[in-house]
């Protein structure tokens, strides 16, 4: 054998046992349900229990779609379409009203393998605004598509379209309600077709998203893949009596949605107006790529000092390519869960909680 062919083997076989030797990837998973002013002393064991049901359910479908070797864009689908559904946070079927006792909803979604991303706002047809933002980054050459002209496409492209009143919500109706009196602002007259109002029923379960539990139940899922992409994803029903129109962080790439192989996936939840100056999720990944902190002292920075700063409050979930996982909030409590392949599954709502 000549010197070159010895050469050229031993660099394959070196090659091909560096390769034996990679640590095999594992999947992960976290979630958040919004922060806000949550506490066990004004959370009955009830409303507890349910949300942490919710969460369970979501957390646990993403999971199903990573362990069968899925991508982290339908996990985090899979997993928010859940949360859409639930009338627990403010997102779909549990969103809040805006003053004219409207629903309007926004969303996005971001692989961070290549950093394509979709967002919608204001819309108020599509079932799930999740999966409308997923369809505008694969179906179109857009990023972002808002009010009518985003609830035309998703009909175009085939989602779910549905009545606005699928998404009444007595609960929330209530407490817009009773925010406007309280302010003096004049009441909107009840939504056609929603049923009339019901008696109070000692021990039902209300809404987390109003007022009266918490501020902010906006939903977000961050996912890694057994491929090793990140994608991230955040939806809501923004703030209870906003402005029509109004639209906040969750839809905004870099604020309130952000994913990237090369930093982090992170999703927020809190006061929008803050986290968009703030550009919260980038923030947080490019202290992560630039300035070398682990994922948790980048998170804890930017929630706990930067934005406290601005007098803002909220939290985010941030996940990197490594599996290195992050939560924090500056509120009273965060609906949180995380599940890394392997370990146990984690569900947990107050500070004193993993």
């Amino acid at each position: 054998m000549s010197k070159t062919r010895q050469i050229v083997v031993g660099i394959l076989t070196f090659a091909s046992i560096v390769g034996a030797q990679e640590p095999a990837r594992h999947w992960a998973i976290e979630l958040h349900g919004g922060a806000g002013d949550i506490q066990r002393a004004t959370m009955d064991a009830k409303t507890d229990a349910a949300c942490r049901a919710v969460l369970t359910q979501a957390i646990q479908a993403g999971a199903a779609v990573l362990s069968k070797g899925g991508s982290s864009l339908d996990a985090v689908e899979s997993a928010i379409r859940i949360l859409e559904d639930s009338t627990l946070f403010d997102a779909g079927r549990g969103a809040v009203f805006n003053a004219e006792g409207k629903n309007e909803f926004d969303a996005a979604i971001m692989d961070g393998s290549n950093q394509q991303a979709g967002a919608v706002a204001a819309v108020t047809r599509t079932r799930h605004p999740i999966s409308l933002a997923r369809a505008v980054m694969e179906k179109s050459p857009h990023v972002m598509l808002v009010g009518e002209g985003a609830d035309t496409f998703a009909a175009e492209v085939g989602l779910e379209q549905v009545d606005p009143v699928f998404f009444f919500n007595e609960s929330q109706w209530q407490a817009l309600v009773r925010q406007l009196k309280r302010e003096g602002r004049p009441v909107p007259p009840r939504p056609v077709g929603a049923p009339p109002p019901p008696s109070p029923a000692p021990g039902t379960v209300s809404a987390v998203g109003s007022p009266e539990a918490h501020r902010f139940g906006t939903v977000g899922v961050v996912a890694l893949d057994l491929h090793g992409n990140l994608a991230a994803g955040t939806s809501t029903g923004g703030s209870q009596a906003k402005h029509p129109g109004r639209v906040g962080d969750s839809p905004i790439i870099g604020a309130g949605t952000y994913a990237s192989n090369s930093s982090c996936a992170v999703s927020a939840t809190g006061v929008g107006e803050y986290f968009i100056r703030l550009g919260v999720a980038r923030e947080v990944c490019n202290l992560v790529r630039f300035k070398g902190l682990s994922l948790q002292q980048a998170a804890d920075q930017v929630i706990g000092t930067e934005l406290v700063a601005l007098h803002g409050e909220g939290g985010v979930i941030a996940l990197t390519s490594n599996g290195e996982l992050a939560w924090t909030f500056n509120t009273h409590g965060m609906f949180r869960a995380r599940l890394v392949e392997g370990d146990k599954l984690i569900v947990a709502i107050y500070p004193d909680e993993p």
